[in-house]
């Protein structure tokens, strides 16, 4: 899924792009604000990060310019929050509507829901990047470069809930309860053993110290790693 950001704050844009980039997405920067139509025919996304305030022409302009032969889905950035504002997006030919600072959270979400109404299929579920490294959830594989390994259900499951979270610690009791739900028989041993199995076989495609540990929390992705430069 390509989505390209139409944003003149330079800090802003870098920033959303790289983000974007670790869920998967291709992302473009506008790079000449006076040439936005060129960039978008060139570029062809599915979707638009458009923000209001822009030199040259506002987003208003830009967005009429794009519907006149393109319905891609369309959110409008502002600083302003007035439902005057707001409204104008939506009339102007906007799908949706975020405000500065950006909630990346927010966004993200704003982002999926949209891709999913406006097209029929859903690869930004069965797809979630971090870094450099790619998770195929539909096809169980993790890829890296220009090689991959096929998952085992569980791995598949750990994986995803360690991707989800983007960096961000998952504890151990909600990766059981995503891999064996109501399973009372299930302890902390068989997860690390688990986690012991599918640390070796992504080192076996470069990514050793993927996976890292938090003692007495839970486990999370490594966002030093060659695979996040």
């Amino acid at each position: 899924m390509k989505i390209m950001i139409v944003e003149d704050d330079e800090i802003i844009a870098k920033s959303m792009k790289k983000e974007l980039k670790h869920w998967g997405y291709e992302v473009h920067c506008v790079d000449n604000l006076s040439e936005v139509m060129s960039e978008f025919r060139d570029f062809n996304p599915q979707l638009v990060l458009l923000d209001i305030m822009l030199p040259y022409f506002n987003g208003y302009y830009w967005c009429q310019e794009i519907r006149k032969f393109s319905n891609v889905p369309i959110i409008f950035i502002s600083s302003k929050s007035e439902n005057m504002d707001i409204v104008m997006a939506m009339q102007f030919g906007g799908d949706d509507y975020i405000t500065k600072p950006i909630n990346m959270d927010v966004t993200i979400a704003k982002i999926q829901a949209l891709l999913r109404r406006s097209y029929n299929f859903t690869n930004e579920i069965n797809f979630v990047g971090f870094g450099k490294v790619q998770l195929f959830l539909a096809e169980a594989k993790i890829k890296y470069e220009d090689r991959e390994i096929t998952l085992t259900r569980t791995e598949m499951l750990i994986a995803e809930a360690l991707f989800r979270d983007q960096g961000a610690v998952a504890s151990r009791e909600k990766i059981m309860d995503k891999c064996w739900q109501s399973d009372n028989f299930i302890d902390d041993n068989t997860l690390a053993v688990n986690i012991a199995r599918f640390r070796k076989k992504l080192a076996s495609i470069n990514l050793d110290g993927f996976i890292q540990t938090k003692k007495g929390v839970g486990y999370y992705l490594n966002k030093e790693g060659a695979w996040f430069e």
